[in-house]
């Protein structure tokens, strides 16, 4: 056994990312990776060719730590645009490494420790260690049912005098859910009331479906003052290694998060901060095109899973497919799902994550696996196929 003594308490409990495990454990069987959500298509080719151009330009010292300044102007621009959000480059938006570094940083810049946090699971593998790095603590709020819908009196009553945010992703990974403007209603609602922060993560803000509308909390009657707005430009331009991110918050918000991401990464990329502003100025067909391509994607993926005898939940939002796996594992004699996930790559050659791994309450995740599929129509067929032997 490995001698964790010289470990802090903070890291003894983190373990490697189970997504990332899963696209590790494939690659040894030469499966189909639908585990970790990264496209395995070229991004946009106008992109590409900004990013050529700023390799060829003068972009390879320290941008801004906060973000160049034409980027932060292509973010604020595009809040207006699509949002009609009033936001100043200056003073609102601040640029990281991704999103996952942008919700660190802000945890780091508005979080004490000993201060709660409200967080919705199923959720994100990164929130509860970011609450943990910071020093806060976590109270988990279940998104149930096929909707994933919560409970207001159960959110209403995880308030106590030490919580100091309500944290969630919308759309959401894992489930693909949306939240609707009723269920922002009520989280706004309990946030002015009890003088909280909004922290929403909308990495998939682009990426909805069936006539589905994404809403930022931050729209909402005085909650622009009080939230902080993540998202980024690896989803919805295909880019997940470039490694952009920012966040839009109020002033004195922002002030705190340049404070921590200064002193944990510096600054994001300066050439491709330069090519992103390219992406952001994309024109509106570009996102009708979007969100068409995955909601075939979608419902190719589905189709099969539907007919290998997976319970789906039928995401709205996001590009993941969370199921229900019950009956596969009392078919099989398998315990949960983590074994299941090893199980199904070794029989069938496909990658999915163990569902336990998107909840602090394990159990409820036990019997649930994520499929996703920001993949080509080759490949999603190829998974298919391979998993219809459990039909």
């Amino acid at each position: 056994m490995p001698d964790l003594t010289r470990l802090s308490k903070r890291v003894q409990g983190f373990t490697e990312s189970v997504i990332r495990e899963m696209t590790r454990v494939v690659a040894q069987h030469g499966g189909v990776n639908l585990a970790q959500g990264m496209p395995n298509f070229p991004p946009p080719q106008a992109l590409v060719e900004a990013a050529h151009r700023a390799l060829d330009g003068d972009f390879h010292q320290y941008a801004i730590t906060w973000g160049a300044p034409n980027l932060r102007a292509a973010i604020a621009e595009k809040y207006r645009r699509f949002y009609g959000m009033d936001v100043d480059p200056e003073r609102n938006v601040t640029v990281c490494c991704g999103s996952t570094e942008t919700m660190l940083s802000t945890l780091l810049a508005v979080l004490n420790p000993g201060d709660e946090v409200i967080i919705f699971e199923p959720f994100y593998e990164n929130y509860g260690p970011g609450c943990i790095i910071s020093g806060a603590e976590p109270v988990w709020i279940p998104l149930e049912g096929r909707d994933f819908t919560f409970d207001p009196d159960r959110l209403r009553g995880a308030v106590s005098p030490r919580t100091r945010a309500i944290v969630f992703n919308s759309p959401n990974n894992p489930s693909g859910k949306v939240f609707s403007r009723e269920e922002l209603e009520v989280i706004a609602d309990v946030c002015r009331r009890h003088d909280l922060l909004a922290i929403t993560d909308e990495i998939y803000e682009h990426i909805v479906y069936d006539g589905e509308v994404h809403v930022p909390i931050a729209t909402l009657p005085d909650m622009a003052e009080r939230t902080i707005t993540i998202s980024g430009i690896s989803k919805s331009y295909s880019v997940t290694g470039w490694r952009v991110g920012y966040a839009v918050a109020p002033p004195e918000i922002s002030d705190g998060i340049r404070r921590a991401h200064d002193f944990v990464t510096v600054g994001a990329p300066a050439p491709l901060q330069e090519a992103a502003v390219t992406a952001l100025r994309f024109p509106d067909s570009y996102y009708v095109t979007l969100r068409t391509a995955y909601q075939a994607r979608r419902d190719l993926l589905l189709g099969y899973l539907e007919r290998a005898g997976f319970v789906c939940n039928r995401p709205r939002g996001a590009y993941y497919i969370l199921t229900d796996v019950a009956h596969f594992m009392d078919r099989y004699g398998i315990q949960d799902d983590t074994a299941f996930a090893m199980w199904l790559i070794r029989e069938c050659g496909v990658a999915t994550v163990p569902g336990s791994s998107f909840y602090a309450h394990g159990d409820l995740g036990r019997a649930k696996i994520r499929f996703c599929f920001p993949k080509t129509d080759d490949m999603l067929r190829d998974a298919g196929e391979r998993l219809q032997k459990l039909s």
